[in-house]
């Protein structure tokens, strides 16, 4: 078999968890498998470098935060990989764009566009072990990209498309995917099986266990994903796979909440054609992705349109409704930090009606107000305060009885 396998920060944080995850390693290796093993950055080395880069200037230049940020997984990658030699196996680690990572150009938040995989065939063929530095990337022009935070996931899963891989694992610090936070909700159930689609919901919906271009793209090939805790191998893990091949299929599957959220308010938006497209495409244009976006009635020609964004990109967001509130026309804006996005996910939602009705019975009970609200077919989403967003959890959880499932 060949296995991609992915180890996050907290998996290789010290010298000796590198240590055990090479033993790991060379275990699966000496079973006969090919091995390429993706790695991130080391604990916080991450956040140190940019304390670091904080230090330096408060406006870097996005090319040199991406030459700053990749560092980091390549003193993984070469500590691994003598890790591994030292047990008495052959290994190389590779920078993503010496194993041939081809992205685009935007700095930051670049995205896979084509991998080479040419030198990891060579590589493994000769019987080594290839250690890949995850997040990262080259351009056409062979400028290092970095694929924003969480993008070892996305590394991991691509390359085991680019090399038709058996199996993609995720080794993280926890032990699966479970039906919602544990450190909110102690009472949360371990899944054994989730669907690509609802993952996919998950990810994008603030659980923080596998990145969501991650699960777009294993949808798309159609690749399972093992999730497994990173700190006992032995433990089962959740499988990532299409609804088809589960053994069971729940009509809530668990809820997410997402504290990295903004809200904001356009008021008095003239109402007429090509005006929402204009506003939505110079957030886009700024690489700014836009999550719920409610508009209200039309009153005297105008309305009021209200969205959210990611909190970390509420000052670039802001610039930009600056430079068009003119063009536009609306009278002005607000934006509201303190919010969070409580959301419900399930594959089987979609042919059991009232299941909204009951989240809302159950924010109400708690008197949680909702703030907004979007749907789809497998989750309903609301905007609450951040003060209330734990209680609102709680109350869903408890109200499907999710700490019931076996």
């Amino acid at each position: 078999m060949l296995i991609v396998q992915k180890f996050g920060g907290s998996s290789v944080g010290t010298p000796e968890r590198i240590k055990r995850v090479a033993q790991k390693v060379v275990e699966d290796h000496r079973a006969g498998n090919k091995m390429v093993v993706v790695v991130s950055a080391m604990g916080d080395t991450t956040d140190e470098l940019v304390s670091l880069m904080k230090e330096i200037t408060s406006n870097p230049s996005e090319r040199e935060v991406d030459m700053l940020l990749s560092t980091g997984e390549q003193v993984s990658i070469s500590l691994l990989a003598m890790a591994i030699k030292e047990l008495g196996c052959d290994a190389v680690s590779l920078t993503g764009g010496q194993a041939g990572v081809k992205t685009s150009n935007i700095h930051n938040k670049a995205k896979i566009k084509d991998i080479d995989a040419t030198r990891l065939n060579t590589q493994l063929d000769l019987g080594k072990i290839v250690v890949v530095a995850g997040f990262q990337g080259v351009t056409p022009e062979n400028e290092i990209t970095t694929l924003g935070r969480g993008g070892s996931d996305t590394s991991a899963v691509a390359l085991a498309v680019a090399l038709n891989a058996d199996l993609c694992e995720i080794y993280t610090d926890v032990d699966g995917v479970y039906t919602t936070d544990p450190r909110v909700v102690p009472e949360a159930s371990k899944l054994k099986y989730v669907s690509h689609d609802e993952m996919l919901e998950f990810a994008s919906l603030g659980a923080q266990i596998l990145h969501p271009r991650s699960v777009e793209l294993a949808k798309i090939y159609n690749i399972p994903i093992a999730v497994r805790s990173s700190f006992d191998f032995s433990k089962e893990g959740t499988i990532v796979q299409e609804v088809s091949k589960m053994e069971k299929e729940l009509v809530v599957s668990g809820v997410a909440h997402d504290d990295n959220a903004a809200r904001i308010g356009l008021y008095d938006v003239p109402d007429k054609p090509g005006i929402a497209s204009a506003i939505f495409r110079s957030l886009a244009a700024k690489n700014i992705d836009v999550d719920m976006i409610i508009q209200s009635a039309v009153r005297n020609k105008v309305n009021d349109i209200s969205f959210t964004i990611a909190r970390d990109d509420l000052r670039k967001a802001l610039s930009v409704v600056e430079e068009i509130q003119e063009k536009i026309g609306f009278s002005r804006y607000a934006h509201d930090e303190d919010v969070s996005k409580v959301s419900i996910i399930g594959s089987g939602m979609v042919s059991n009606p009232g299941v909204a009705a009951t989240m809302f019975e159950a924010l109400a009970g708690e008197g949680v107000n909702i703030e907004m609200i979007t749907t789809s077919e497998i989750k309903v989403s609301c905007v609450v305060k951040s003060k209330q967003a734990n209680q609102a959890v709680k109350a869903i959880h408890r109200k499907f009885e999710l700490d019931a499932i076996e």
